[in-house]
């Protein structure tokens, strides 16, 4: 089974003040031709690349058209650094940035061997037909010379079938079984009088009409609800079997498309994974930092097909929730620590209501009932209270806060020196 990928997910991230993207992964065949594109807003003479050697050079400085640079097989043309024939040495890591730095994107270049079996498994694109009907087999596109990069000319593109000898041809007015296979396309280009190429291998899958099955979206489910956190970041997978090559997965925000460019806040990449009767496929829709106005919008999962009609799968994104056993946690605290301070500072009001409310009364030895003691000591200044003063404070503890005293005796003891 061979698993393709044909955009990586790039996840946003921020480092000294510098914005920076996850590294764009391209792989190519030793010998072959390749481009870097970069995509930043900027004059093409504003705009700087720094290659594996740690040479840094853009469009209009010496170093563009100096020998060494002849040497690497390097050309600069606009936004785009064109590798015109890879060998091991262009392997590495490649980065297009603006001249004061502000703004980067890296490149991670994968050069495999002629030979390279893991090469040929990353390089393969499927293709689907069904006997008895026309087929036209596409050659990809992907990381090729834009038609406008100067002194650059295509030749063309030629077809060949692996294990035959001859050209092959890439339209079918009426496929047969037999012509399933991998075709491999060439797309030549001429550069100062020399002959550059890249090659894609495409993998056509001839089935009859009996197999052709229903493509439908497997996940998400209808108005399934995402839990998201503001600012993070959130990537939701479109999961669909699809039994054409010529069907199609991808987002819409409300009615307009999702694009791929990782550059936007909200994007979507795609890839694919060949089965024995059918494709799985994964649209991946990816925000680099949820908004609010992520929440405000449909985001919808969109099926097109050319044999059947069209499926449609809407999301919900929803802001997460605070835990509710962690707010109830806080609110028990609060209340425990409000009871508290309000029986400790309202204790003797307290004791009081209870004991008048229900009774609850000290109950000594001696059967009397009180709940206050008196106790009076005689001063050797010879300042004390009078008995007028020891009645007084008796009243207003006894009449007007509802005491209980015990007042044993009246005489002042001279064994305890107190009076009660």
């Amino acid at each position: 089974m061979v698993k393709v990928h044909l955009t990586p997910l790039f996840l946003l991230t921020i480092l000294s003040g510098v914005e920076l993207l996850r590294p764009k992964v391209l792989y190519v065949r030793e010998g072959e031709m390749v481009v870097l594109h970069c995509h930043l807003e900027a004059d093409d003479s504003g705009l700087f690349w720094t290659i594996p050697s740690g040479q840094r050079m853009n469009q209009t400085s010496d170093t563009s058209t100096s020998a060494d640079q002849s040497q690497m097989s390097v050309l600069i043309h606009g936004q785009s650094l064109v590798v015109l024939q890879t060998s091991m040495s262009h392997h590495g890591n490649y980065s297009c940035s603006l001249g004061n730095a502000s703004s980067q994107i890296w490149f991670r270049l994968t050069v495999y061997t002629a030979q390279s079996s893991e090469y040929k498994e990353k390089n393969q694109y499927p293709a689907t037909c069904f006997t008895q009907e026309p087929c036209t087999l596409y050659c990809p596109a992907a990381n090729i010379p834009c038609t406008n990069i100067s002194g650059i000319s295509s030749r063309g593109i030629t077809w060949s079938k692996e294990g035959e000898t001859s050209l092959s041809q890439s339209h079918f007015p009426s496929v047969q079984q037999n012509d399933s296979g991998v075709y491999t396309c060439n797309r030549s280009y001429t550069y100062k009088g020399q002959t550059y190429y890249k090659t894609f291998a495409v993998v056509l899958n001839v089935q009859t009409n009996e197999q052709l099955g229903e493509s439908m979206i497997l996940s998400p489910k209808q108005n399934q609800e995402f839990q998201v956190d503001l600012g993070s970041t959130v990537v939701i997978d479109c999961k669909a079997v699809v039994t054409s090559e010529a069907d199609e997965v991808f987002w819409l925000s409300g009615t307009s498309f999702v694009e791929k460019d990782d550059s936007l806040p909200v994007f979507y990449n795609y890839s694919w994974e060949q089965g024995a009767k059918d494709i799985e496929t994964t649209a991946s829709l990816i925000f680099k930092k949820v908004s609010e106005d992520d929440l405000l919008r449909n985001y919808t999962c969109k099926l097109q097909s050319d044999h059947q009609s069209s499926t449609f799968v809407t999301i919900v994104l929803t802001p997460k929730a605070r835990d509710l056993s962690v707010i109830i946690c806080i609110v028990g605290i609060i209340v425990v620590v409000l009871v508290a301070s309000a029986v400790f500072k309202f204790r003797i009001d307290l004791a009081l209501f209870l004991r008048d409310t229900l009774g609850c009364y000290g109950t000594p030895p001696d059967g009397k009932k009180y709940d206050a003691c008196l106790m009076f000591y005689k001063s050797s200044s010879g300042v004390e209270l009078g008995k007028a003063d020891r009645k007084w404070l008796e009243g207003v503890l006894e009449e007007r806060f509802g005491y209980s005293l015990c007042l044993l005796s009246e005489n002042f003891s001279e064994d305890n020196g107190m009076e009660v």
